[in-house]
């Protein structure tokens, strides 16, 4: 059996990504930036709704992975409120300048979330590391549950062959988690392939306004359109969940 991991963009998402049969969400905000840390009534009312494990992104902006002492104190404040709410585990990445783990600050917050009985999973900054033999035995070694990756590239698909070699290299001492790009049409091969036992997508689709009167003169910040957002669909979560044998 594969589990599924949903990155939701917001309770909303999490909700939906629960009633599709998703068996774990990672909590986030701002996907089009590649996610950051969601709010504090985000997590709040999450967790009042939600009875699957909520995992928290902690990533206090976009960009690079290189963090200063005032953002690390944020990533921090942000554990610490993430242990109080009630999660279940915190989502982290941090770099050095040289593109290597920066095992120092993962270790703080990893031991922060491990005393308190939270999983730590270090996410897509993987990708963007200098060595992927060298960061996956740093991570496995500072005890990450788990390793959010694309194999390096765009999407997993086109990143599935390091994948499979991440998979064969952990050799079970952490989960290897593809994710990006991932859908109902390609996650059953993706599996198969790589022999992964997570996948973490998003499931999401457009979703228009509910509003009757539209301003068409403007587009806000940029660019993107005031009048839709993306939201978890539940029926590609359920496609999803069938495809993996969930």
């Amino acid at each position: 059996m594969v589990l599924l991991e949903v990155c939701a963009n917001s309770v909303t998402s999490a909700i939906t990504a629960q009633k599709g049969g998703a068996a774990r969400v990672e909590l986030c905000e701002n996907l089009t930036e590649g996610g950051t840390t969601p709010s504090y009534g985000q997590i709040a009312v999450a967790r009042q709704h939600l009875n699957i494990p909520i995992n928290v992104l902690i990533r206090p902006r976009p960009g690079d992975f290189l963090y200063t002492d005032i953002e690390f104190g944020i990533m921090r404040a942000d554990v610490e409120y993430a242990i109080q709410a009630g999660c279940n585990g915190i989502v982290i990445g941090m770099l050095d300048e040289e593109g290597n783990v920066d095992k120092v600050r993962c270790r703080e917050l990893i031991d922060l979330a491990h005393e308190s009985g939270l999983s730590v999973t270090f996410h897509r900054a993987f990708d963007v590391c200098r060595c992927y033999d060298e960061a996956l035995e740093d991570i496995i070694a500072l005890g990450c549950d788990r390793i959010l990756t694309s194999g390096g590239r765009t999407t997993a698909i086109e990143g599935s062959v390091n994948i499979a070699s991440l998979v064969e290299k952990a050799a079970g001492r952490i989960t290897i988690m593809p994710g990006s790009g991932i859908n109902e049409t390609n996650v059953k091969d993706l599996v198969e392939f790589t022999h992964v036992t997570e996948v973490h997508a998003s499931a999401k689709l457009k979703v228009n306004s509910r509003m009757k009167y539209l301003n068409d003169h403007i587009l806000m910040t940029g660019n993107l359109d005031p009048y839709s957002i993306d939201q978890t669909n539940l029926e590609i979560v359920s496609k999803i969940v069938e495809a993996i044998g969930g």
